[in-house]
């Protein structure tokens, strides 16, 4: 297979994964920053939105439009801070909470789904094959960077 052949095999996998998770998403009412900034609570707890903020490259401001979104949804909440008066706690759900855990379940059946049939050695062989393209790609987008 030539290069560009691999590169178009490539790009329409990335684009056939993208599809996939914004139709989930899109049926369970999030965006991929909407699940992002989920996904960061549910790892590292109740976080300010200015933590929330720096952790996810947003803005403060498009956070706290997230944030309002995924309050009027039912997946967050916003708590006062124990110590802090000035600030307020995001914290997720029992309706988010169970919304990731079955998320988290559907992403191990899929990578069932398509690395199963896999043995151990090859997985370890295509896994080492795709870090290194992902590595080539991150240094090549850095180098553009000015």
């Amino acid at each position: 297979m030539r290069n560009e052949q691999l590169l178009d095999t490539l790009l329409a996998l990335t684009d056939a994964l993208a599809t996939d998770m914004t139709g989930v998403l899109s049926r369970h009412g999030l965006t991929t920053p909407r699940a992002h900034l989920l996904w960061t609570l549910h790892h590292g707890g109740p976080a300010k939105q200015r933590d929330l903020a720096a952790a996810l490259g947003h803005s403060p401001r498009h956070i706290t439009t997230l944030v309002d979104e995924l309050v009027a949804a039912g997946h967050v909440l916003r708590r006062d801070h124990p110590t802090d008066r000035r600030a307020v706690l995001v914290e997720l759900t029992p309706k988010a909470v169970d919304l990731l855990h079955a998320m988290a379940d559907s992403h191990v059946q899929l990578a069932g789904q398509l690395f199963g049939h896999l043995d151990p050695e090859e997985r370890d062989q295509l896994g080492n094959q795709l870090a290194e393209v992902v590595e080539r790609v991150t240094a090549l987008i850095a180098a553009e960077q000015p």
